[in-house]
């Protein structure tokens, strides 16, 4: 078995972020020993069953971490204080979004939007598509198009 095909499994407490509506659980391994790494490390993680894509992090905490979301908080019925079941594997695979059609051509319309996208990271790519697809209304979804394109060009990381 090699290090990346390894997973992790314990049981831990949701954490609340002192300033704001944020989770996270610690990691109760040693990750410069298990991943070879001190900073980041990107993970598959699970939290009671339901899949989340992110990274270990120090964040100036003791230890490691991984965040968890409101949206999985929400899907297992769990918030602060309550025990989460846990289990991380090291993910190498490449990380790719898959962005609509809409979004593509105004991108490419919008060079300079677009060289900052691309710049961005998984996580900030996946949020701006997100917001984008999950407008309920055309006529929404054809405003944060537009918004996107204008916070880019203010490199701004997320909606």
């Amino acid at each position: 078995m090699t290090i990346d095909e390894k997973i992790y499994e314990f049981d831990a407490e949701i954490k609340k972020h002192d300033k704001l509506d944020a989770a996270f659980v610690e990691f109760p391994f040693d990750v410069e020993k298990e991943f070879g790494k001190k900073g980041q490390v990107k993970v598959r993680a699970t939290f009671d069953g339901h899949l989340y894509i992110g990274s270990l992090a120090k964040m100036k905490h003791h230890c490691h971490l991984i965040g968890i979301t409101k949206e999985i908080r929400q899907n297992i019925g769990k918030t602060h204080g309550d025990t989460v079941h846990v289990t991380i594997k090291e993910d190498n695979l490449p990380r790719m979004v898959e962005i609509p059609e809409d979004l593509e051509n105004l991108l490419n319309a919008h060079p300079e939007a677009r060289a900052i996208f691309d710049a961005l990271s998984f996580t900030h790519r996946k949020e701006y598509v997100r917001w984008i697809t999950e407008a309920k209304k055309q006529e929404t979804r054809e405003k944060r198009l537009q918004k996107t394109i204008e916070m880019l060009k203010k490199n701004l990381k997320h909606p």
